[in-house]
């Protein structure tokens, strides 16, 4: 049983999570939550613990920041856009419940002091941003350390706020070097 209690965005996304996984899930309904659930959320976090598991979209990312405001330290869990999607529709509920499991063992809490481990020599020495690749590259580190996708700005904040060491991201970029992406 997860000690924390899972946010996602709707009630397709409940049954997917609660199919993987025995936990407690709690749903947003989308953006159409208000202070009442931000107030309900701080105390099951207070009591348990969160874990945000949002769509890997606009709309689940601008959720994840809103939540994320409210209760800074809540742990992240992230899906790949590809391990989300059926046909034209991303989202929670499309997953395996293998890929939902192995998003919530790789959550990770918002470190609410970044560290600066990484700098943005570090996002252009290892062609993730700016080169040819380095989108798919990106997408590849952020599923091999269960950060998400991101663009490169965002890359650099999430591997400082999410508490990735240099030692993952150096295992990380072995790896893909190794499949050859």
């Amino acid at each position: 049983m997860i000690k924390e209690v899972i946010v996602v965005e709707g009630k397709d996304d409940i049954s997917a999570v609660k199919a993987a996984l025995e936990c407690e899930v709690i749903a947003t309904n989308g953006f159409g939550y208000g202070r009442k659930l931000i107030q309900t959320l701080k105390s099951i976090h207070e009591r348990r613990g969160i874990i945000i598991l949002t769509d890997p979209d606009y709309g689940g990312e601008s959720i994840r920041k809103d939540i994320s405001k409210h209760i800074p330290d809540c742990k992240h869990a992230f899906l790949p856009q590809g391990k989300a999607l059926k046909k034209d529709n991303i989202g929670i509920e499309n997953a395996t419940p293998e890929d939902i499991r192995e998003a919530i063992e790789k959550s990770r809490p918002n470190i609410v002091e970044a560290q600066e481990t990484f700098q943005r020599d570090d996002i252009f020495l290892f062609n993730l941003s700016g080169g040819p690749g380095s989108k798919q590259r990106r997408e590849k580190l952020g599923e091999i350390l269960g950060i998400g996708y991101t663009n490169g700005k965002q890359l650099l904040n999430r591997l400082n706020h999410l508490g990735v060491t240099r030692e993952e991201f150096l295992r990380a970029m072995e790896r893909i070097e190794k499949d050859g992406e």
